[in-house]
């Protein structure tokens, strides 16, 4: 029997590895699926449409909110980013396990619309750790670095609502951990609605039969 994939939410500090598990799961697993955004910005040098995002114009943009075209969106300084609904559920119909690296708000749209889907939050194992990591890029300026981490501590008020909080101390074991989590929600009485019914019913004929 074909499982429908599992939505997973993957989200996190500025400076916790998200984008770098993320990137690094779906490079050593198969059956995984990023979702692409889309967005209003301009292509960035080396940028393909269709791969790092969908790029589209404000018009267009707005046009997908109008006809429900989007998951969730959000606007950013001046341009927008979204989850196109087609492509995610084209993957999971598929039994893909699509993944979604977005901010909170985003998660708490996608929890609403899909009970079922994963919610993971990503941070280091300290504060402390944090500020090392994003003081260590060496390409931060110090404001920015303050900025980002007023802004942990304001989306650590939003860690309670997410399924797992995964520690990100050494990446290779991140990876094996989310890997094993999303294999896990396979397992999940609510995602195995049809083979609980396919059971039932077969029972019962047998029953009939005896």
């Amino acid at each position: 029997m074909k499982h429908r994939g599992i939505l997973t939410v993957l989200s996190g500090f500025s400076g916790s590895g998200k984008g770098t598990i993320m990137k690094e799961l779906l490079s050593r697993r198969q059956g995984y699926a990023l979702s692409v955004s889309a967005t209003t910005r301009q292509p960035r040098e080396g940028e393909v449409h269709g791969r790092e995002y969908f790029f589209v114009s404000q018009e267009r943009f707005q046009e997908m909110i109008r006809q429900g075209e989007l998951l969730e969106y959000a606007q950013y300084v001046d341009n927008y980013y979204g989850t196109p609904r087609s492509y995610v559920l084209e993957q999971l119909e598929q039994g893909k396990d699509v993944i979604l690296e977005i901010e909170i708000q985003g998660a708490r749209k996608i929890r609403q619309q899909f009970p079922d889907a994963l919610l993971v939050f990503v941070t280091p194992p300290s504060a402390q750790e944090l500020l090392r990591r994003l003081s260590g890029r060496g390409t931060e300026t110090e404001e920015v670095i303050r900025a980002r981490m007023r802004r942990a501590v304001q989306e650590s008020e939003g860690m309670e609502d997410y399924d797992c909080i995964l520690v990100n101390d050494e990446l290779d074991a991140c990876v094996s951990q989310l890997h094993s989590l999303i294999r896990s929600w396979h397992l999940r009485t609510e995602n195995n609605g049809d083979f609980i019914r396919q059971m039932k019913e077969e029972l019962n004929q047998l029953q009939e039969i005896q």
